[in-house]
Order: structure tokens, then C-alpha cells, then sequence
């Protein structure tokens, strides 16, 4: 940030008719727009190329609209702890907005819904306190990742509720493909997938298929 208070800003976004209002309403705030890019893979390469104060990024982006934007917020918060990174979106993707804002020292980090977004000038604040090392945060977005820390269940796809539901009932990996009508494979991988997203620890894989379906039962 400039002793004036002029920030250099990347935004990213996919919807060019936003991204084109962003980088305008910035300006118009006296802020210098370095780039607007539309895909994840060319938010990182304007972040090395510019060095911004502070990066704007939705997070559903090319080529997959899933949450490639987030995903290379996270990763460039890992390389650099201090570049301030500020999302605006509709959606709030719960793994990766924790690992956001635990990121670095959790300054520098914001991460405001679209549709929330009542006035412009609080969203140019918004902006200079994350660029200036303040923390914003969408009350909603707080409101849904404390429901997810509380139910872990959350986390899981429909797909792998039925799995767990069925690893509860005492079925084994060949009972579960039998009742679901897919592979084996295909079983083991939700499986891998219910693990990790339940946060249980790597070692001794029968011991966390049980804490998986003691934190179904809780559920």
C-alpha cells in the first residue's frame, strides 16, 4: 500500500461484466487495477507478475466452477503469509474458507458474499482494512462454518452418508457395493473420502472406520 492509501489490487473473477465493474469501481476509488483475470491458473500468474497489495477472487472459476478461485487464494496465502487476499462470492466453500482464513497469522484475509454486499463504500472499507491487515468476515460465513465444525457430517456428500450409514449397519466393503450397486473400488474410495473429511487420524485404518460410524450414530 502507497503512503496515500493506493492499492495495487488482481482481481479475479469469471463473470466479465463483475470483473469489469470491480476493476471500474476500484479505480473510480483511486485504486490501480494491475489485472483482471477470468481463471484460477492466470490469478497466480498476475499475483507473480505484479506483486499486488491485495488479490479479490470469487471462488467458483475455469475450467472445472468448482472452487478453483479459493484454491489458489489458499495456495498463494502458503507462498506469500502476507499477501492480503480478500474473496467475493456467492457460495461459501467450507474446507478450503477455513484453511483460508487459518492461514498465515489469520490477518489480511476477508471473505464477503456478493449478494450481502450492501453498499459499495463498505466494500471499498472492506478492502483497505484487509489490505491493511484486518480480518472481514460474512457473518453468514462465520454462521456456516461453526455449523459445519459442529456437525462434521456436513462435510460428506450424499453418496458417502449412504456409505457411512451402511459401514453403521455392520456391512462389509462387499455388502456396501452389493446394496449400492457399484464396485468395490468405488466403495473404498468413499471410504478413503469419509475418513479424511471426518478428521480422523491416518494410523490404524480398522480403528478410524470405527470413530467414523461412532460420529454417524452421534450425527
Amino acid at each position: 500500500m502507497r503512503d496515500d492509501g493506493r492499492l495495487t489490487v488482481v482481481i479475479a473473477e469469471d463473470g466479465v461484466l463483475l470483473r469489469e465493474g470491480l476493476s471500474g469501481l476500484l479505480a473510480r476509488f483511486g485504486h490501480h487495477v494491475a489485472a483482471s483475470v477470468g481463471d484460477a491458473e492466470s490469478l497466480m500468474a498476475a499475483v507473480a507478475e505484479h506483486a499486488p497489495d491485495i488479490v479479490v477472487t470469487d471462488v467458483r472459476m475455469p475450467p472445472g466452477y468448482a472452487e478453483e478461485g479459493l484454491r489458489a487464494a489458499v495456495a498463494l496465502r502458503a507462498a506469500n503469509p502476507h499477501l492480503a487476499v480478500l474473496v467475493l462470492s456467492q457460495y461459501v466453500e467450507q474446507t478450503y474458507a477455513s484453511e483460508l482464513l487459518d492461514s498465515g497469522d489469520g490477518t489480511g484475509v476477508g471473505y464477503l458474499l456478493k449478494d450481502r454486499v450492501g453498499d459499495v463504500e463498505e466494500f471499498v472499507d472492506a478492502l483497505r482494512t484487509v489490505a491493511g491487515g484486518g480480518t472481514v468476515v460474512d457473518p453468514e460465513v462465520v454462521r456456516q462454518l461453526l455449523r459445519r465444525r459442529r456437525d462434521p457430517l456436513t462435510r460428506l456428500s450424499p453418496r458417502e452418508r449412504e456409505v457411512l450409514a451402511l459401514m453403521a449397519e455392520g456391512r462389509s466393503n462387499t455388502a456396501i457395493a452389493r446394496a449400492l450397486v457399484v464396485s468395490e473400488a468405488a466403495v473404498g474410495k468413499h471410504i478413503g473420502n469419509i475418513l479424511t473429511k471426518l478428521d480422523l487420524p491416518p494410523d490404524q485404518d480398522a480403528h478410524r472406520r470405527v470413530l467414523a460410524v461412532v460420529t454417524y450414530l452421534r450425527g
